[in-house]
């Protein structure tokens, strides 16, 4: 108490204070940077289907169909990859892909494939575009198989 009892009331206020905005300042920096990490992913990019013909016939991206093993059967971008967003092992697969290529992803109507983009982007993978619906695609003159 020696010390404390030589300060006066300012230096003693001085002190207090900056705990106290020592304190805030910290606890301000932990909870923006929780808010920061829990900020919605945003969604990938919806390509024209022009410009994602483009991309396929320069080979500048991967090609994910995420619709049904059934679906793809009955036609599909040639050199696609088929990824079923409705398997069970989705995430798994998509956990599996290569972090540094870029991903066109498509399906039947563009609904699951902007899904899949987006948990695909939520997964790590920064490089993923909506190609859309394979209708728009093959009106576009895609390559098909």
């Amino acid at each position: 108490m020696g010390k404390l009892a030589r300060l006066s009331f300012h230096e003693i206020f001085f002190l207090l204070m900056r705990r106290f905005l020592s304190t805030l300042a910290l606890a301000s920096l932990l909870t923006g940077s929780m808010a920061l990490a829990q900020a919605p992913t945003p969604p990938p990019p919806d390509v024209a289907p022009a410009i994602a013909t483009k991309l396929i016939r320069r080979h500048k991206v991967v090609v994910l169909d995420v619709r049904t093993p059934a679906e793809f059967a009955t036609g599909h971008v040639a050199g696609a990859r088929n990824v079923d967003f409705k398997a069970a092992d989705f995430a798994q697969q998509v956990s599996q892909l290569d972090s540094t290529q870029t991903y066109l992803v498509y399906c039947a109507s563009g609904n699951r494939s902007s899904k899949a983009a987006t948990l695909m982007r939520q997964n790590g993978l920064r490089k993923v575009v909506n190609g859309g619906a394979f209708k728009d695609l093959n009106a576009a003159g895609v390559k098909k198989e």
